[in-house]
């Protein structure tokens, strides 16, 4: 700049878009040629309105190319005025049905809510709670050395019946509820202090296999697997035989003909005959056998694509006998005033009949240890012994598919066996978490003796107990579960083989067929080369050899075909001349060795 030009004389006053700041700057007045300039910034605060400015997004009814060249706006404002919105909170995006199954499956629940539900207030914590009412079916059970009685109850009576003390001569109760409904959850929380955390648990019916200590009570959860047969209403047989026809089936037919009419037998209630008057008998079993309540193994803990489900009930392995696994949820507490509360969603009646027919028995060792600890090995017991049935089934269906994928081997098998893999993966997740959970209660063993742990049973604040007959029988429980699952693995691996097999069974058919047709496309094509060369339209004499007939022909194309075959397939033939005598000599050797083996014995 020259000395003689002027700074120019201006005022800005503005105001960020970002606070309530003003700046302004004033240029000084006329300098000296001499004397150094200087910027002064008035800095000043606006307190009455410290709020950010809003700015209203809305469109211009001028072009995008317009705004975005207007200098009073700012570079943000302009992107928000010609951007679309690019993401959207999963709460407002109605077309997410895994988000709607996920809020469906756990009523009441948002992302942050606080845990648990609180049997001590009347929603539990949760809106939803008052809504999850459904009729329950509830046994109480109360034994002694002496005496075992058996009460039923529905949702209302039982809430009143809590309230009444246990019988003084009753060394150990069992309460088993058929059913999930809040009003019972709530009741038997206030009554046995359950944790709040616990009760979520039992609502919650999409929980893993676990086992949680608090301090007055021990929670197990695991899953009930079991072989059901699917009856059509319009059915009037029970008779599993009309859905068998296929004549292969027969050993397997007769031996769940026996199964379930043993199930039918077995399904009167065993209190009637072993003990006298008692209170009046619950239908419990009839609901529980009800097939249009029960959750399939492939909706149980299920994707939210209805279209697979539906696709893989269909087509189970089990549905062409009119059979399916069911699985339901299984919640037990074991409390440390010596009783027992298990809560099934419609199975009760199958863990209770064969149960209570021991504590009916004065001389079982349930009946005379009055022991809870021993009553949940006993529960845990017979939900695992209710997928014995399971893998006899699949053994059997896997058989047959093996003999159809030896004789026959099909692509329809691979897709019938990838069926049964799926089916075991799931239930194997399913019962693999029950060794750890049987551990765990192992490990948990009290440190008394079996004299001093009888007589701390009824003393709550010895806590949870876990005898050491309770220890001794687990050992059994986790053996029955070992062998059910390495069953189930050794079925895995078996179709995993068989899959194999048919593939490779297949591309060796393939490539045989593919090996016959080379070796005719081998011998015929001199044939076609000499056919096309005879065939060709040759001037008067000019080929003479034409005119000495067919052997002319032959005597061509028969060396000339053994030269190309030669050529050709000259490594095949010479590792078939390799082969054959490597038999031939493998074959003296052993006629040798047993000419020597049977001049030994004459020898002898």
């Amino acid at each position: 700049m020259s000395q003689d030009a002027q700074p120019p004389r201006a005022s800005i006053s503005g105001q960020s878009h970002s606070s309530n700041t003003h700046v302004s700057f004033e240029p000084p007045a006329e300098p000296s040629r001499n004397s150094p300039r200087h910027i002064r910034y008035n800095l000043t605060v606006d307190t009455d309105n410290l709020s950010a400015r809003q700015h209203s997004p809305k469109r211009l009814n001028r072009s995008d190319t317009d705004a975005r060249r207007d200098p009073g706006l700012s570079p943000n404002l302009r992107r928000r005025m010609t951007r679309a919105q690019t993401f959207k909170n999963v709460e407002d995006f109605n077309d997410l049905d895994a988000f709607d199954a996920t809020f469906s499956a756990r009523p009441g629940w948002q992302p942050g809510s606080e845990p648990g539900f609180d049997p001590t207030l009347p929603d539990g914590g949760h809106a939803s709670m008052p809504a999850l009412d459904a009729p329950c079916e509830i046994s109480v059970i109360d034994y002694s050395h002496n005496h075992v009685t058996k009460q039923h109850f529905e949702n209302e009576s039982f809430i009143d019946f809590l309230e009444k003390p246990k019988p003084s001569w009753a060394k150990c109760r069992w309460i088993n509820i058929n059913g999930l409904s809040w009003d019972v959850i709530q009741a038997v929380g206030n009554k046995k202090n359950l944790h709040k955390l616990a009760l979520e648990d039992v609502m919650n019916i999409r929980n893993r296999t676990k086992a949680d200590w608090y301090p007055s009570h021990a929670f197990i959860i695991m899953t009930l697997q079991k072989l059901v047969h699917l009856v059509d209403e319009d059915d009037t047989s029970s008779d599993s035989s009309s859905t068998f026809s296929h004549s292969n089936h027969t050993s397997f037919k007769d031996t769940f003909k026996k199964f379930w009419r043993s199930r039918k037998i077995n399904g009167a209630d065993p209190e009637k005959d072993t003990l006298g008057q008692q209170a009046p008998t619950f239908p419990l079993s009839d609901d529980a056998e009800d097939t249009r309540m029960i959750r399939t193994l492939q909706r149980y803990h299920s994707s939210t694509n209805e279209a697979r489900t539906e696709y893989m009930e269909d087509h189970s392995s089990l549905a062409p006998y009119k059979m399916a696994i069911s699985a339901e949820q299984v919640s037990i507490f074991l409390t440390s005033d010596n009783t027992v509360i298990s809560f099934f969603e419609i199975s009760a009646g199958d863990i209770e009949r064969p149960i209570f027919t021991r504590l009916s028995n004065p001389g079982t060792i349930l009946r005379e240890s009055n022991d809870a600890s021993l009553l949940v090995q006993a529960i845990i017991d017979a939900i695992i012994d209710q997928a014995i049935p399971m893998t006899a089934v699949y053994s059997d269906i896997i058989s047959d598919i093996e003999l159809d994928v030896l004789t026959a081997p099909s692509i329809k098998q691979s897709r019938r066996l990838y069926i049964c893999i799926s089916e075991i993966n799931k239930m194997l997740s399913f019962l693999n978490p029950i060794d750890n959970v049987v551990s765990v209660l192992r490990d948990h063993k009290t440190f008394l003796s079996h004299d001093q742990a009888m007589k701390e049973l009824e003393n709550p604040s010895s806590g949870v107990i876990v005898t050491p007959m309770t220890h001794t029988y687990l050992g059994d429980v986790l053996d029955h579960c070992i062998m059910i699952t390495e069953a189930l693995q050794q079925l895995k691996q078996s179709s995993d083989n068989l899959i194999s097999l048919i593939f490779n069974t297949i591309s060796a058919n393939q490539n045989e067929s593919m090996k016959q047709l080379t070796t005719v496309t081998i011998i015929f094509l001199p044939l076609t080369f000499i056919t096309g060369f005879f065939g060709q339209n040759f001037a008067e004499g000019g080929f003479p050899e034409i005119h000495h007939g067919i052997w002319y022909f032959w005597a061509c194309a028969v060396p000339t075909v053994v030269a190309t075959t030669l050529v050709l397939m000259w490594d095949m033939i010479h590792n078939w001349l390799i082969r054959v005598v490597q038999r031939k000599h493998i074959g003296s050797i052993r006629k040798k060795k047993t000419s020597q083996i049977r001049n030994a014995k004459l020898k002898v």
